[in-house]
């Protein structure tokens, strides 16, 4: 099976689905550097060697990472101090990993293993108890960004889900409201 150019792209990517190559992750990035509206030189965890398999990959030149969007740095995960979290999940919808664990009004924590680093959790945070940590391994691998991938699907089919789910059930409930109606006016 052939992949189209965006999904070759997609594939060097490291997957962080940080946004800040300013699209919404790795995918739409990939897909307008296919399109030729965007430049190789935007994703900061990539960094140099991301953009150098990027240049190769479209026979372009490689260029210095935009500084607009940000720095080369090695690895990060979010780490959130617990006896801060008030456990106001407002961490939670941000991570598109799900690598985040907790519930309302009770503590949170990270599972190192599975954040990209995106920093995405750290802004919602009220109390400022998400920092960002070298990782332990500091380099991104290919593993890296497949399992960060693969997670990334998941939750967004487990959100599509959801929300059909829900749209269901608010269909459901509008036509038994419109028996409901129909009824009474028949009386």
């Amino acid at each position: 099976m052939r992949s189209t150019l965006a999904e070759q792209i997609d594939a060097l990517l490291p997957q962080t689905q940080c946004r800040k190559c300013g699209f919404t992750g790795c995918k739409p990035y990939a897909e307008a550097i296919a399109q030729g509206s965007a430049d190789v030189n935007r994703c900061p965890p990539g960094g140099a060697a991301g953009i150098e398999k990027l240049a190769a990959l479209l026979g372009v030149t490689a260029k210095p990472l935009d500084p607009a969007c940000g720095s080369e740095q090695p690895r990060l995960v979010a780490v959130i101090n617990e006896a801060d979290c008030i456990g106001c999940t407002k961490c939670l919808p941000p991570c598109p990993t799900d690598a985040i664990l907790g519930s309302s009004k009770h503590m949170h924590t990270v599972i190192a293993a599975e954040c990209t680093g995106c920093e995405l959790c750290v802004a919602p945070c009220p109390v400022n108890c998400i920092s960002m940590r070298p990782a332990a391994d500091p380099d991104w691998t290919m593993e890296n960004a497949e399992r960060g991938r693969r997670r990334f699907l998941a939750k967004t089919r487990r959100l599509a889900l959801q929300e059909a789910d829900k749209t269901e059930r608010l269909n459901r409930q509008k036509q038994m409201l419109a028996k409901v109606k129909n009824t009474k006016t028949q009386l």
